[in-house]
């Protein structure tokens, strides 16, 4: 970076292209690769092989350029009449000092500077009457250690290979300004000023006095950007706003809709691990900067707009749905997700790949056996951040879509996910033949019209009426023996017929796979406010003992069934973990005959069938 005086020309100069090569890749693909950028003077210049970027660049870091700047945004979220500052730190290879240009890998997060004790919202108490106060937290005290320095990730992988790295810390954490709204628009803008300034097109500072202007002139402005949870919602964010600069994102368990975090179906539904957490909740865990009473006032907003009583959505909500503003995303994006990530759902993913696919943006999706978080490997990401940053033409537009780490730990490739060849099919739901047993689920009705009932008890956990032979607390439907394995890839669903005995209640879907011997395990859930059997924006009231139906999707999955177990769907209210928790009592009656889950197994039917034409 150059320090320069205020109001500086910021015409940029461009440098022709001095490197060409030609890579190899898988299946005997001879592809000539041209970068965009290049400088013609250094010793030492990026250098790709097999359509990969090289470490060729020294990897002492000491020797690396290492300088923090702050830089302006478009948003006053604090709202003290000027606009707010982002806090950066840059890490960069020697030669950009003597005229070497090179892109930017981004990594933004709220996270660097550490968080406050907070307390999450109860959750034992009746749909509709959340508690207007929780337990306070002790008064936080900032340390903020990220200055000058604010973070050392990506730079061991990335600087040798001829990336800056950028950390650009989330407004109201660390020494950023501005405040956190947990996925508001502000939080977007404040991603792509950084893109801005690193394009000539913004303005940064040395320091938070806003004395001395400093200009990126060693970049060729071209940015992707990285990261996990959080980190990677930003890039969704930025991408959002449409900014030019931004070529390529790597979003890693990643929000693509905040309501479809902290809600589902009208549901006040947790995150994973995080029950009673909510916006206000995470918006005051990060607010970390040194004034701890400016942004009061907004997180005060946040906590009143929420809604935790009706769960419905609101354009409060839609702001912080990026997928509104999918038609300016243009950034090739790889999305990353892990098929058991219960804290940031599959759904997130799923939605945010069929828009970029909707929308013909460049795509890949990786999606693993693991939780929350798991990077694409190595040359997934060099091979993405090579051709989109660097301008390499490597092939990657050729290769499959999908990548998925299967049940066995082995990376098998997809020409796309879903898979092409899934189709929906639909099971129809017939009553147990003993009371609170097992009913069944067939390709054919029974014709029987009678009905089953379950009652809520949230203290008992899904896993536990999952696997239990009777229960009053649940329904359950199992198909015949698989004779073979069978893959489901993409969002499963059920339509459900039922009554409640009174105005309000969950509703909680269970997808099971049942062993021929152990434990029956989980393999996605759904849920939904009985009140919001048309729309997650309106309310609508039921009758007590009025029969309604209800859709509603599962988590989207990739998961293979194995040979010699069964499918099975279980039907509760109130999920423990993840729902509010009434008291018990509340009494569902389900009409089985008018009820059906529909699986998106790959080969369809016929898969099916098969399946269960040769189950001994």
């Amino acid at each position: 970076m150059t320090a320069v005086a205020l109001h500086p020309d910021r015409r940029r100069r461009s440098r022709a292209v001095a490197v060409a090569l030609t890579s190899v890749l898988a299946g005997g693909l001879v592809v000539a690769a041209t970068p965009a950028y290049a400088a013609s003077t250094p010793e030492i210049e990026p250098t790709f092989q097999d359509g990969l970027s090289q470490a060729v660049f020294t990897k002492v870091a000491s020797e690396w350029i290492n300088e923090e700047a702050w830089v302006e945004s478009e948003v006053d979220s604090d709202r003290d009449g000027r606009p707010d500052l982002v806090h950066i730190d840059v890490s960069r290879v020697p030669q950009t000092a003597d005229g070497l240009k090179v892109p930017v890998l981004m990594e933004m997060s709220p996270y660097y500077a550490g968080g406050t004790e907070v307390t999450n919202w109860g959750v034992d108490h009746e749909i509709g009457a959340p508690p207007t106060e929780k337990d306070a937290w002790p008064a936080y005290t900032p340390t903020n250690r990220t200055s000058p320095r604010i973070s050392g990730s990506l730079e061991n992988t990335w600087v040798p290979r001829g990336y800056a790295v950028v950390h650009a810390e989330g407004l109201g954490s660390g020494w950023s300004e501005g405040c956190p709204t947990s996925g508001g628009l502000n939080e977007s803008l404040a991603g792509k000023a950084v893109v801005d300034w690193l394009n000539g097109r913004a303005t940064a500072y040395t320091g938070i006095d806003r004395a001395t202007e400093v200009t990126a002139d060693w970049t060729t402005g071209r940015v992707g950007m990285i990261g996990t949870s959080y980190n990677g919602t930003l890039p969704i964010g930025v991408a959002s706003t449409g900014v030019e600069g931004l070529e390529a994102i790597v979003p890693v368990s990643a929000i693509s809709s905040w309501y479809n975090y902290y809600r589902s179906n009208g549901a006040v539904r947790a995150p994973g691990g995080y029950q009673g957490e909510d916006l206000d909740v995470l918006a005051d865990y990060v607010y970390t900067r040194f004034d701890q009473e400016i942004c009061q006032p907004v997180i005060d907003e946040l906590r009143a707009n929420e809604d935790r009583a009706t769960g419905d959505s609101s354009p409060f909500w839609d702001e912080r749905d990026y997928l509104a503003d999918a038609e300016n995303i243009t950034a090739a994006m790889l999305v990353a997700h892990g098929l058991n990530d219960w804290n940031v759902m599959t759904k997130n993913a799923s939605d945010l790949y069929e828009a970029l696919k909707a929308n013909g943006v460049p795509h890949q999706i990786y999606l693993h056996q693991g939780g929350h978080g798991g990077n694409p490997n190595d040359t997934l990401l060099n091979r993405w951040f090579t051709r989109y940053l660097y301008d390499v033409e490597n092939g990657v537009e050729q290769l499959p879509k999908a990548y998925i780490v299967r049940e066995d730990r082995t990376l098998t490739e997809y020409p796309e996910w879903p898979d092409p060849a899934m189709e929906q099919v639909k099971l129809k739901f017939s009553p147990a033949a003993t009371a609170d047993g097992v009913g069944g689920l067939s390709v054919s009705r029974d014709g029987s019209r009678a009905t089953e009932n379950l009652v809520d008890d949230a203290s008992i956990r899904a896993t536990t009426l999952a696997a239990a032979e009777t229960s009053p607390n649940r329904l359950a439907y199992r198909t015949g023996v698989l004779g073979t394995p069978l893959r489901l890839s993409g969002t499963p669903s059920v339509s459900l017929e039922l009554s409640v005995d009174r105005s309000k209640a969950n509703l909680t879907a269970l997808l099971v796979e049942y062993p021929a011997t152990g434990a029956p395990k989980i393999i996605t859930r759904g849920w939904a406010d009985v009140e919001n059997r048309s729309s997650s924006a309106v309310t609508e009231p039921i009758t007590a003992g009025t029969s309604y139906g209800f859709d509603f999707d599962f988590e989207p999955k990739d998961y293979v069934f194995s040979a010699g177990s069964r499918i099975g769907v279980v039907i509760m209210s109130s999920d423990f973990e993840y729902t509010v928790r009434p008291a018990p009592g509340t009494e569902l009656t389900l009409k089985p005959s008018a009820s059906t889950v529909h699986l998106p197994l790959v080969g369809g039917m016929g898969a099916l069938q098969a399946s269960l034409r040769t189950a001994p």
